[in-house]
């Protein structure tokens, strides 16, 4: 049956192929022109569908800028929204608007970075806007990598190294065969490469795609518990405070992989799960579903992403009888002070507007 499919969708593959290469051509030889704007911009991308670690690169540099006293914000296209256009979502203090009309991602990183933010489609109008709203200097663009028509001072893309030493092939495929934006040899535009959830030895490179890594800043990222945070009162606990508890596991992210994975290796039981779909919009059924799920199995709490508390938070009143807890991550780079000198190094440049 996979074989069917995958021969039916074969043909499409071309066609986005062609669609893809004759986008960047088009770009790469100046007749469509990326817009500069008045801000230095960092784009935080990667070349396939679904989680790359990209939030937690998010909040990696914002808080590193806030460090060196930058004006820094966060521009996102707003994933899985239930609006349009430029939204302001926060100056920094305060949050305007909501999940639903926002999304997931950029509600957390409003709330983790406490800096100005927004979401907008149009990444040049969204840039322009937020300037002007937020008298910002650095700009961090979240999933920004195929969006060319904004200028970016530094390309990082996020690659998740699972994904580059998969067996089954099909995956490192364009779209819609398999998950792949872009071919390996776009990385060429990158100026940063992280390669994510690293949990072996740094030769992790296959021998056929060290080429498209070679002469890029090559960093090597990889995730830390940093706590367990209860979602209503916001209180702090150590990881192995939930060793020997039974918790019903609950997360709707595109690769549950290393939430599950840091979980299990801090001992902490996932045999009671429930896994939603990347960016789950919560509803009654689902919420029922959990309540269900947590009482049949006599569980203790219910232990979820961050992302996923963003948005359980909106059922306070269906969940009101029930512990709800997630697992704080942060991304740590291996080469952390080469990585902080290339953010330097950006930032320090002069900005010339075209």
């Amino acid at each position: 049956m996979l074989k069917f499919f995958r021969i039916i969708l074969s043909p499409l593959v071309f066609l986005y192929a062609f669609i893809v290469k004759a986008r960047n051509f088009l770009f790469d030889k100046n007749i469509f022109k990326s817009k500069k704007v008045n801000a230095k911009v960092i784009s935080v991308g990667n070349i396939t569908v679904g989680g790359s670690g990209k939030t937690p690169m998010v909040l990696l540099i914002g808080e590193m800028l806030k460090k060196l006293n930058k004006r820094v914000s966060v521009l996102s296209r707003g994933y899985g929204r239930q609006s349009s256009g430029y939204i302001y979502v926060s100056d920094g203090n305060e949050i305007f608007s909501s999940v639903e009309k926002s999304g997931d991602e950029i509600i957390l990183v409003s709330n983790e970075l406490r800096i100005p933010s927004a979401v907008c489609e149009n990444r040049v109008k969204g840039a322009m806007n937020l300037i002007k709203d937020s008298n910002t200097d650095v700009i961090i663009l979240d999933d920004a990598f195929q969006h060319r028509w904004i200028y970016r001072d530094l390309d990082i893309v996020l690659i998740d190294q699972r994904f580059l030493n998969k067996k089954d092939f099909i995956e490192q495929k364009l779209l819609p065969l398999g998950i792949m934006r872009e071919s390996f040899s776009s990385l060429k535009r990158a100026d940063a490469i992280v390669i994510n959830r690293k949990f072996s030895e740094k030769n992790d490179i296959p021998n056929n795609l060290l080429k498209y890594f070679s002469g890029k800043n090559v960093f090597h990222g990889y995730y830390v518990a940093k706590g367990i945070y209860d979602v209503k009162s916001h209180k702090f606990f150590e990881v192995n405070e939930f060793v020997g508890q039974k918790s019903l596991v609950v997360c709707g992210i595109a690769k549950p992989f290393s939430f599950l994975n840091i979980l299990e290796n801090n001992g902490i039981d996932i045999s009671n799960k429930l896994i939603y779909p990347d960016h789950a919009n919560y509803t009654i059924a689902e919420i029922q579903e959990i309540r269900k799920s947590f009482y049949d199995t006599n569980s203790h709490s219910v232990l979820t992403t961050h992302k996923d508390a963003v948005k359980l938070t909106n059922f306070s009143k269906e969940l009101d009888d029930i512990d709800i807890y997630y697992l704080k991550i942060e991304l740590e780079i291996e080469e952390q002070k080469d990585f902080e000198n290339l953010i330097i190094k950006t930032i320090s440049k002069t900005n010339t507007i075209n």
